[in-house]
């Protein structure tokens, strides 16, 4: 069968279409530049979303300590000895809210990354709240130069969550940054995470159809995971009925749902997230790599023979 993407996998790939940009293996290098977030700092909260402990994820190369460039370079080398593949490289601003400061100090820290002599393009994550005409206007100039992505965080579609989870901004944030995003022609993704506290199933996979209808370039899921020193991971202890933690084949059936009835345009970075497991308090773990994931991914999308979109047309519109 041929699919909209253009490709034998049944969901739209991330690593496809950069493959198909840079005709070759594309690998993202996490960084660290010493932002924070206005949900930290106190100008709209304390102690960040409950979920969140940013330097649990972080590569060993990669802090906030070390320069742009040498974070880049730790980086490059920790891939090449690990996977001796050969790489183009993305400098991904990963940690916090990476574009919270005055525009000129952005500017002098996404140019580090972009002046490296083996940078083809840097992704920016961020929160929706944090953007302003005056960035995106230099974003959109700089995207007619070089690849540039800015990737949102929504983590949920529910107001109700959101507050649950001490986001500090609304979803219609996130539809305006996005909306606006996108309008100036930037590559715009979203990170989403699946199976947050109060929210059924038929939430979750509602949410398809709600994202679908934004002019999204990519999404990235992580399924819940409780991470040490975490305020969602005192909640847990204090009470564990008001949170449900998925095994992996009811997880995958819930994705396969969802990416039925998800707009085909819109291309999948990965869809499950790999916490460490010294800081990983999650009580039902699946130990498995995401490699293997992904593979049990495929092999149901083929059991239940449907794909990504299958359902798109009749269920959400085009």
């Amino acid at each position: 069968m041929k699919y909209p993407w253009k490709h034998t996998r049944r969901f739209n790939t991330y690593s496809h279409h950069l493959k198909e940009e840079f005709g070759g293996r594309v690998q993202k290098l996490s960084l660290d530049a010493g932002f924070t977030c206005p949900n930290r700092d106190g100008s709209k909260g304390k102690g960040g979303c409950t979920f969140c402990n940013n330097q649990a994820f972080n590569p060993s190369y990669c802090l906030p300590s070390k320069s742009i460039r040498q974070q880049l370079d730790e980086g490059i080398e920790f891939h090449r000895i690990r996977y001796r593949r050969s790489y183009q490289y993305l400098a991904y601003f990963q940690a916090y809210s990476n574009t919270y400061a005055p525009i000129e100090d952005l500017k002098a820290i996404y140019e580090q990354a972009i002046n490296h002599p083996e940078i083809i393009g840097i992704v920016v994550g961020t929160r929706p709240d944090c953007v302003n005409d005056a960035l995106l206007d230099y974003f959109q100039h700089l995207s007619k130069e070089i690849y540039l992505s800015v990737e949102y965080g929504i983590e949920s579609c529910y107001e109700k969550t959101l507050i649950r989870i001490n986001r500090g901004h609304s979803f219609d944030d996130s539809k305006k940054a996005i909306i606006e995003t996108a309008g100036r022609g930037i590559k715009t993704g979203a990170h989403m995470i699946i199976g947050m506290p109060g929210e059924s199933r038929e939430e979750i996979i509602a949410q398809a159809g709600i994202l679908s209808k934004l002019p999204l370039h990519s999404l990235k899921f992580h399924q819940l995971q409780l991470i040490k020193a975490t305020t969602m991971a005192r909640e847990y202890v204090a009470d564990p009925t008001q949170f449900t933690f998925f095994q992996i084949d009811e997880y995958i059936e819930i994705m396969i749902d969802f990416l039925e009835k998800l707009s085909p345009d819109i291309q999948i970075q990965r869809f499950a997230g790999e916490a460490p497991p010294p800081v990983n308090l999650t009580p039902v773990k699946w130990g498995l790599r995401y490699d293997v994931f992904l593979n049990k991914l495929e092999r149901r999308l083929e059991e239940r023979d449907t794909w990504q979109g299958r359902l798109y047309q009749s269920r959400v519109g085009t």
